[in-house]
């Protein structure tokens, strides 16, 4: 048996050109610490886990895989010294798909300062544009990074980043229907929050893993200072439009974003059981070397890894 409730909105994986930028810029601008590092020497590449671990941390402390807002930089060696290799952001047609993640802070006008004297270059500063609230910070492959305030009290010219949250991560989807049918039904999230945005044309759906009966849909109250929330971006038309050729998936060249990933209580009853739903396979656990993990792809083609959450098999086994 397999309880969708105890599953977990674990980590988003990026691809990156330089470890070493992205590392400085996650650990040192952005207060993340590295938690995990996997080294595949004979594949040739390696994997950074990094996330808020401090004092004020949400998931702090836990077993990796018990964790939500984790970040994956994967790194395929040699890009570093390769001038031809350039990352897509997912945010430049035609290879729109995966759009940003985003980071909230407790004192939004003082982390951007600090961002902006630091030489952090910016898609959209705080004082950009109508929406005064929300920044876009960009990383050293041009990844876009939302900055928003956690909701939570500010304090004059103090700001702690072991309370920053690795809110979410947002892709566009073309038909709001069965995304929300695939990541409600199929792998067991919740329907968070939902922003209609009728002057744009466009609504925003974030859903998550959240078991608290007391919260409330579009309260507000919360969701700013969540990991492990996911924001599907729809724009209005795109699921009839028959010219729309749909979104990049960013594991088709050019590349970049990877996937998501679900870790489960138990991964052969929930693979078992994502068998019987009928969902689409990239890789089942019995294909590959890797007899461990599993993907499935949504209604996009977007890849969605599913590992076991250990803490949960180990409680299990005691």
């Amino acid at each position: 048996m397999t309880d969708p409730s105890t599953y977990k909105f674990n980590h988003t994986m990026l691809r990156v050109k330089d470890p070493k930028a992205s590392l400085a810029f996650y650990q040192d601008k952005l207060g993340m610490t590295l938690i995990r590092t996997l080294d595949f020497p004979e594949a040739k590449f390696s994997l950074y886990f990094l996330a808020y671990d401090g004092a004020n941390a949400l998931n702090g402390g836990k077993e990796w895989t018990d964790r939500e807002g984790l970040l994956e930089l994967t790194h395929n060696y040699g890009t570093e010294n390769d001038p031809e290799y350039k990352i897509n952001n997912g945010n430049a047609d035609p290879y729109r798909g995966f759009g940003h993640i985003c980071v909230s802070v407790d004192n939004i006008d003082l982390v951007c300062d600090k961002l902006i004297d630091s030489g952090v270059k910016f898609q959209k500063k705080l004082t950009d544009g109508r929406q005064k609230d929300i920044a876009f910070a960009l990383d050293p492959d041009g990844y876009w990074v939302e900055l928003i305030w956690s909701r939570t009290a500010k304090v004059e010219n103090v700001t702690d980043p072991s309370s920053y949250r690795l809110n979410h991560t947002m892709i566009r989807v073309t038909d709001p229907e069965k995304s929300l049918k695939f990541y409600q039904d199929v792998l067991g999230m919740k329907l968070l929050r939902t922003a209609e945005h009728e002057a744009a044309k466009f609504t925003l759906y974030f859903l998550g893993y959240n078991n608290d009966p007391n919260f409330v849909i579009n309260s507000g109250v919360g969701v700013h200072n969540f990991e492990g929330v996911l924001e599907l971006t729809w724009n209005w038309g795109t699921e009839k439009d028959p010219e729309f050729k749909g979104y990049h998936n960013g594991n088709d060249q050019p590349q970049g974003f990877g996937h998501i990933c679900v870790t489960v209580d138990d991964l052969d009853a929930a693979c078992e059981r994502f068998e019987k739903l009928g969902v689409n396979w990239k890789k089942r656990l019995t294909d590959g070397r890797m007899k461990n993990v599993a993907f499935i792809l949504d209604e996009d083609n977007y890849w969605v890894e599913v590992i076991q959450n250990e803490a949960i098999k180990k409680h299990a086994n005691w």
